[in-house]
């Protein structure tokens, strides 16, 4: 399987890529992002056989299809390391019924939130690949984060040999905990720097910096090069097809599904990597129903899949969902690369770049639309939501599985008689004050003493990998201006 750049209109042989390179490089040179030059196709015995088998085993299954440069004994390996007990409990990925919807439960790794999925394996998957490329000079793992991605890429690449990993983050939109989860980080190979900005401002930085030739030249002077490990690289998007398989498997063991049996599934959307993943999942020929698009406030994505146009020129909303305030969704030209080609998808993203906006027809373009419904969620709708879930049928939840909750809801209003699934992001310990408020519990001095009270509320059990942050000592406190992050990126590869 070769790969190459969303916007490349005439790939040459040259321009075709490995796994392995395309996992190093993260980003394709022309500020693209690499897709895989075919959709490998599955039938109903692919999915028979995934039935009987572990997470690590189906997760090796699924990414031989995708990682052909890989053995499969070292996916295997590399799987059964990444999702072992000790990181994930019995189950990384279960499926959990409330009322009549299925939630996929993704946050049962070592930071409570989805993005262990992909970022337990993907340092593995790139020590293999420094290996199979015989690349001499060592990875700077460059991330901007809206919350979750930052902690789990962190612990994920702490004190990987051959490895620096650098966070970006906006000062005032995450969470204290998520705030607290990178800024306590251990490893000696580790910088965190929040910015003033929000997520977005953050992400243009992450991408000016890749396409500095100058910070490049620099750092390979230092024998570094930058590699990312944001879901604009495939290696961090290809372990989150599995889990979409995974929860197929699950629900035909249990009997909620029969093979061949559409799935609706809803997914809380703000960088769309994790919706994309479904998608392509249904690509493959998994029996994917509707991929319901749900948003906060923030509802660039549902605006752009009930009217066809994508308008970042809009105001930017903090929320209780802060993973999802997001107004330029990257993972969304991979989407339109897919259907309709580069020269398309390059129009599209020159359009957004220069003027803040582009417009798709719907019924020119419908390839595009047929499969994704747009809806969103406010304040008080998510608030409510998480509310109603624990009154209801006794399950914590939160901000950002509420959005889904309410945006599937809403959905099945339409009529559909497929089960859904339902795609939970996080620990609703995560967002202790959000929860809280929306259980109506009084507010204490600090989000500790709110996790102390949902749990006297709800006895929902509280991870130790966040009530244990009160006893960990804040290491990075840097705050600056975006303009400033390609500094912080040179001072911190001198120091390493």
């Amino acid at each position: 399987m070769k790969y190459y750049s969303t916007r490349n209109e005439n790939p040459s042989a040259n321009d075709l890529k490995s796994s392995a390179e395309v996992i190093i490089e993260g980003m394709a040179p022309d500020g693209g992002l690499y897709i895989p030059e075919s959709i490998p196709q599955i039938d109903s015995e692919f999915i028979e056989k995934l039935k009987s088998m572990s997470y690590p085993e189906r997760a090796a299954e699924v990414l031989s299809l995708f990682l052909t440069d890989f053995t499969k004994a070292e996916l295997i390996n590399a799987c059964n390391a990444a999702y072992s007990s000790e990181k994930f409990g019995s189950s990384p990925a279960p499926v959990v019924n409330a009322g009549d919807n299925g939630f996929l439960e993704l946050w049962h790794g070592p930071t409570k939130a989805f993005k262990d999925m992909a970022l337990q394996l993907m340092p593995r998957l790139l020590s293999l690949s420094l290996e199979k490329t015989g690349v001499k000079n060592d990875a700077l793992i460059l991330v901007a984060t809206s919350g979750d991605t930052g902690k789990a890429a962190l612990e994920g690449y702490s004190d990987v040999p051959r490895t620096s990993i650098a966070v970006f983050y906006p000062v005032d939109g995450v969470s204290e905990m998520q705030k607290l989860q990178m800024a306590t980080q251990k490893g000696d190979n580790v910088y965190v720097c929040s910015i003033k900005g929000n997520f977005d401002d953050a992400q243009s930085g992450v991408k000016k910096i890749f396409a500095d030739s100058a910070i490049i030249s620099a750092l390979s002077d230092k024998g570094l090069f930058l590699s990312s490990a944001n879901s604009i690289n495939w290696g961090r998007l290809a372990p989150q097809i599995v889990y979409y398989f995974s929860a197929y498997c699950d629900m035909l063991n249990s009997g909620d599904l029969k093979i061949g049996e559409q799935l609706d599934v809803t997914v809380p959307t703000g960088n769309f990597g994790n919706i994309l993943a479904a998608y392509i999942a249904g690509r493959m020929g998994l029996p994917i129903g509707a991929l319901v698009c749900a948003t906060n406030k923030n509802k660039v994505l549902a605006d752009y899949f009930t009217t066809g146009k994508y308008d970042r020129r809009r105001e930017f909303f903090t929320t209780v969902s802060p993973s999802m305030d997001i107004l330029i969704s990257s993972n969304l030209e991979r989407l339109l690369s897919m259907e309709y080609g580069a020269a398309f998808c390059s129009g599209n993203m020159k359009s957004l770049s220069e003027n803040g906006f582009f417009e798709n027809d719907i019924k020119e373009n419908s390839n595009i639309f047929k499969n994704f419904v747009g809806i969103s969620c406010t304040e008080d709708q998510t608030k409510a939501t998480i509310a109603n879930y624990f009154e209801k049928h006794g399950y914590l939840i939160d901000p950002h599985t509420a959005v889904a909750a309410f945006c599937a809801d809403e959905y099945k209003k339409s009529g559909s008689k497929n089960k859904m699934l339902i795609v939970s992001t996080a620990s609703p310990y995560k967002f202790p004050r959000a929860v809280a408020d929306s259980l109506g519990i009084e507010r204490t001095s600090d989000d500790f003493g709110c996790l102390e009270k949902i749990y006297e509320k709800t006895l929902v059990k509280i991870p130790e990998a966040i009530s244990g942050l009160k006893a960990e000592n804040i290491r990075f406190r840097d705050v600056v201006p975006p303009e400033k992050m390609a500094d912080k990126v040179l001072s911190f590869a001198d120091e390493r």
